[in-house]
């Protein structure tokens, strides 16, 4: 059995080389002479506090929302990745009805204590690739319920519209036409 000293060296090793991988964090790190990983726990902390506090949630949680997933989400545009595309299509649906949800119910979300930490950690579950949240959403709550939403496919009427518009002129020439010329 390790002991948690080896299991927090182990998460700090694999931690700082994910976070090498940006140059962002590297920089941070020369500059400060603070390890990449206690900058980022720095960050991560501080942004808890805040929301716990619920010190600007709406901020940081819209900021969650949109900024990673907004860039991802560009990405899989253009990948052939499809498992790729319905993450995101997913988040986004998902997104929209909770953010519809928060609209109606403006003052249920004022009265809920640390609601803006529930929907961060929701988020997060949503779209970080080691989760899938989304996906895992579409393919066992929405995916099976699409009937409710939309009508089946041969139970819809067929409508028959105009390819362009008629002009007046087009519609006294139409009436003016025995019966037996349009029938043909």
């Amino acid at each position: 059995m390790e002991s948690l000293a080896t299991k927090a060296q182990n998460f700090e090793r694999s931690w700082d080389r994910h976070l090498s991988k940006y140059a962002s964090m590297r920089s941070m790190e020369q500059s400060t002479r603070i390890p990449k990983v206690y900058i980022a726990l720095f960050f991560a902390t501080f942004v808890f506090i805040l929301l716990f506090f619920n010190i600007a949630g709406r901020l940081i949680t819209n900021l969650i929302a949109w900024i990673y997933p907004a860039v991802e989400s560009l990405k899989a545009i253009d990948s052939s990745d499809h498992s790729k595309r319905q993450q995101w299509f997913s988040y986004w649906v998902i997104l929209g009805l909770l953010h519809s949800i928060e609209y109606f119910e403006d003052t249920l979300v004022y009265w809920l204590q640390f609601y803006f930490l529930f929907k961060a950690v929701f988020l997060l579950y949503l779209m970080l690739p080691s989760f899938k949240g989304a996906s895992l959403i579409h393919t066992r709550i929405i995916k099976p319920n699409m009937d409710i939403i939309t009508p089946k496919k041969a139970s819809s009427p067929k409508l028959k519209l105009p390819l362009s518009p008629t002009s007046p002129k087009d519609k006294e020439k139409d009436a003016s036409e025995p019966s037996s010329s349009k029938s043909k």
